[in-house]
């Protein structure tokens, strides 16, 4: 029996830890019962993935919001923690954040299942999906750097975040009766934008993450020399490309920008040359 529940724990371990992120992330049950943002003394503290810090239930902050708000007053104080929060979670996470501590992956991945279960059509990765791989770089310039510093607005928190319409937006509105007279042009755009991104979702695996969201772009540049991490031992790899085929994202190799870490291709690889490093141990690895 206990080796059947460590076999079953392996299998969905990305799934349960994704779970338990989005619970700790979450953890202010008055603020859902009270439909009212929270104020806790943690909500100062960023944590690694996407995540509302408007959500009733949200007890951390979101770190690219707390990136846009600092750049909007960047011009009297340099964002120092929020800009030393994020290269500490690159240089150690990179993009295992998103394949292991985002909601909004998790959500992601949930949905595309749901268009599985619908038997609606399942966009592969293709060179048009790997080319809309580089647009996440030009939100993460324009909305998150440019139009706080230019604008003084958080760009991509009040433009485009799905996440924050769906963990913010929609349950306050519907707790709120004041806000929900106050309705306009914006809000609906951004309903707009959640319900594409939806349906994108159902449709092509994780199409926020991979062609959308500005915090995996950053995490992307620490990806292929984050300290966690799946790692490829080169003197193993026969480059017989399983990996790169098998892989739902837009990688070209295991590990490289594009990679979220799930260790989905450890399972595909038929030599072994995959895995999860131990702590110590360089050359051994824990799948």
């Amino acid at each position: 029996m206990m080796k059947g529940l460590r076999e079953h724990f392996k299998e969905y371990r990305r799934r349960y830890i994704q779970l338990m992120t989005a619970v700790l992330y979450n953890c202010n049950l008055g603020g859902f019962l009270s439909g009212r943002i929270g104020n806790w003394n943690s909500k100062g503290l960023c944590v690694p993935g996407l995540n509302c810090y408007s959500c009733p239930g949200a007890a951390f902050a979101c770190p690219l919001g707390s990136l846009q708000n600092s750049l909007q007053n960047s011009a009297f104080r340099f964002p120092f923690y929020v800009i030393g929060t994020l290269l500490l979670f690159g240089i150690l996470l990179g993009r295992l954040v998103c394949g292991f501590l985002c909601p909004f992956g998790l959500i992601q991945e949930l949905l595309h299942k749901l268009g599985r279960l619908l038997h609606l059509p399942d966009i592969k990765k293709n060179r048009l999906t790997r080319g809309l791989s580089y647009l996440k770089y030009g939100i993460l310039i324009f909305f998150v750097v440019a139009v706080p510093v230019v604008r003084f607005v958080p760009g991509f928190c009040k433009y485009i975040c799905p996440a924050g319409t769906l963990e913010a937006g929609i349950p306050l509105v519907l707790a709120d009766e004041h806000l929900q007279a106050q309705i306009g042009l914006l809000f609906s755009w951004k309903v707009f934008v959640l319900a594409l991104c939806i349906l994108g979702c159902m449709f092509c695996y994780r199409s926020f993450c991979r062609f959308i969201c500005p915090l995996g772009a950053i995490y992307s540049f620490f990806n292929s020399t984050a300290f966690f991490g799946i790692k490829v031992k080169n003197d193993k790899c026969t480059g017989c490309g399983v990996c790169v085929r098998t892989c739902k994202m837009d990688i070209k190799k295991a590990g490289d920008r594009e990679c979220i870490h799930c260790g989905e291709c450890i399972k595909t690889c038929p030599v072994g040359a995959i895995g999860y490093p131990c702590p110590g141990k360089s050359s051994a690895f824990k799948n």
